[in-house]
């Protein structure tokens, strides 16, 4: 039986991808203690295709941006199910730091995560309001548009 986390999603159309496994020599998640640190998330779909690539300002749009934001926070949560078995064990949504493709001048980064904070308060209520940091970068692994981490609190 699916929890309410997982049926707020379902009513949002949204079904959790498998995790992806890291590139590199680091791990997905790390859970310490009551805290659940989930590494960067980069923009891919449910089709495992790229979201957005390419940066922000120049080839894609604000709201293309959003969309993959969106995307990373979803995938997101499937870590943190992956973790935790049951995302009616995330107690809060504690921050989320964004990392957005820019071109140079680019100031609207906080516009594009949007797209993630969004879904976390659609998804958990007040749990999911959260403390958040955008930074505008050069690039991303795979020419990603964005990618966000995040910090939860596990009940």
């Amino acid at each position: 039986m699916a929890g309410i986390v997982e049926t707020r999603l379902a009513g949002l159309g949204i079904n959790l991808p498998s995790p992806r496994s890291p590139i590199a020599n680091y791990v997905p998640f790390v859970l310490s203690g009551k805290q659940l640190f989930v590494s960067g998330q980069i923009c891919f779909g449910a089709d495992g295709k790229m979201v957005a690539a390419g940066q922000l300002g120049a080839s894609v749009s604000i709201e293309a941006g959003q969309q993959a934001a969106r995307a990373c926070a979803t995938n997101l949560l499937a870590q943190v199910k992956a973790a935790l078995g049951d995302l009616d064990r995330v107690a809060r949504v504690v921050r989320l730091g964004g990392f957005v493709n820019s071109a140079v001048g680019f100031a609207d980064g906080p516009k594009v995560m949007n797209g993630a904070s969004d879904l976390m308060v659609e998804v958990f209520g007040d749990k999911g309001r959260h403390a958040r940091t955008t930074v505008g970068v050069s690039a991303l692994p795979a020419d990603a548009a964005i990618e966000v981490e995040g910090l939860f609190e596990v009940a």
